[in-house]
């Protein structure tokens, strides 16, 4: 199921990465080109910034991974609510794990995307 969401997360961020493309080549005139490479730049810096406010979030969700595996030593009695405890750490640790690589996908095409329209901008 991991493998899936990257590779619809990869799959759209491409798609979108080839709608931008595409019509940045297809418009003819230097004014029409320039405001539709300005609007996708914002819509680019939205979600840049989106993704980095993930990568904060994600920071701290790493943090209390810690703490939880540094208060779980020395309660480790052997019960058997400890082996569930950690595979709830370790699913935590895998799902943070696949969001920063999602977020470092996102990041890659986002920046494919800005120099396609600061290139477009420029091109007279």
């Amino acid at each position: 199921m991991a493998f899936l969401s990257i590779a619809y997360r990869f799959v759209t961020n491409f798609a979108f990465l080839a709608m931008v493309y595409f019509s940045l080549n297809f418009m003819e005139k230097y004014p029409n080109r320039a405001i539709l490479a300005i609007l996708v730049l914002v819509y680019t810096a939205m979600r840049a910034a989106s993704t980095l406010r993930a990568f904060y979030f994600f920071q701290k969700i790493e943090k209390l991974e810690a703490e939880t595996k540094r208060l779980q030593a020395p309660i480790n009695d052997g019960s058997g609510g400890t082996s569930a405890r950690k595979q709830i750490v370790t699913d935590v640790a895998r799902l943070r794990r696949d969001g920063e690589l999602k977020s470092y996908m996102d990041l890659f095409f986002l920046a494919l995307i800005v120099l396609l329209c600061v290139a477009n901008i420029v091109r007279q």
